[in-house]
């Protein structure tokens, strides 16, 4: 009886090593763009724009156990940007935030975090300190997704004439991703022509290693690869995505 060969698989770090290369490539050539640039390529004004960040808080950044030294460095490119599309006359600015009550059901995946009233679900001080930060639509959510029972929904319905996003904050792999994904598919579904654009540098997400993630009984979540992986996965499904706006 002749004995069939086995072919031996290879891992999947190796089957999928070549187009994780490329993926690298890919955001490594993302172009910087200036926003007037932006907004002119395809004629919208300033007012048709807004500029929305998700999770920008406290509790992601610098106080609490899901805070992450490298999401926080998104703050100040963040408030750069703003800065930058508020003097562009851009008039739009809003901020979906994390606002749990005690008892979040998703506190069943995730630890108890940015709880109602408490440090972490506060917006970080960079922001609070900008002379315009008056104008600014703060939209608490309960979840990883900013348009699933918020007041962003209906703030949406509200400006018909915004049909250029911006979407910063974290993280790239989670609330952001759910952000941009939502927008840009509310877009296709209703026929809108809006577009999503997401830069680089003011978006990311956190690291937590194997040994860790195993010593404190979570889930690893490697962010470099989760970062790229995903920037990626929204260019794909549509979403523009640039190195950075200038």
């Amino acid at each position: 009886m002749a004995v069939e060969s086995v072919t031996e698989v290879q891992p999947l770090s190796a089957r999928s090593a070549e187009f994780i290369d490329s993926v690298e490539k890919w955001v490594d050539k993302r172009p910087t763009v200036n926003l007037e640039d932006l907004l002119g390529q395809r004629g919208k004004a300033a007012g048709e724009a807004a500029v929305i960040s998700v999770d920008v808080i406290e509790g992601f950044c610098r106080h609490g156990p899901l805070a992450s030294p490298r999401v926080a460095t998104i703050i100040e490119p963040i408030t750069r940007l703003f800065r930058r599309a508020h003097d562009a006359d851009v008039p739009h600015f809003v901020l979906t935030q994390d606002t749990h009550a005690s008892d979040a059901e998703e506190f069943n995946e995730f630890p108890p975090h940015c709880i109602s009233g408490t440090m972490e679900s506060a917006t970080v001080s960079e922001f609070k300190a900008l002379s315009f930060f008056n104008r600014f639509k703060v939209i608490p959510k309960n979840s990883i997704n900013s348009l699933i029972d918020t007041e962003l929904v209906g703030w949406l319905a509200a400006h018909p004439e915004v049909t250029e996003f911006i979407a910063v904050g974290d993280c790239t792999d989670l609330c952001l991703y759910q952000l941009a994904m939502s927008l840009k598919l509310r877009s296709n579904a209703s026929g809108l022509s809006c577009r999503v654009t997401v830069p680089i540098d003011c978006v990311d997400t956190y690291h937590l290693g194997v040994n860790e993630a195993a010593t404190i009984g979570a889930m690893p979540h490697d962010g470099d690869l989760l970062h790229y992986i995903f920037l990626h996965h929204m260019a794909l499904n549509g979403v523009n995505v640039v190195a950075g706006i200038r």
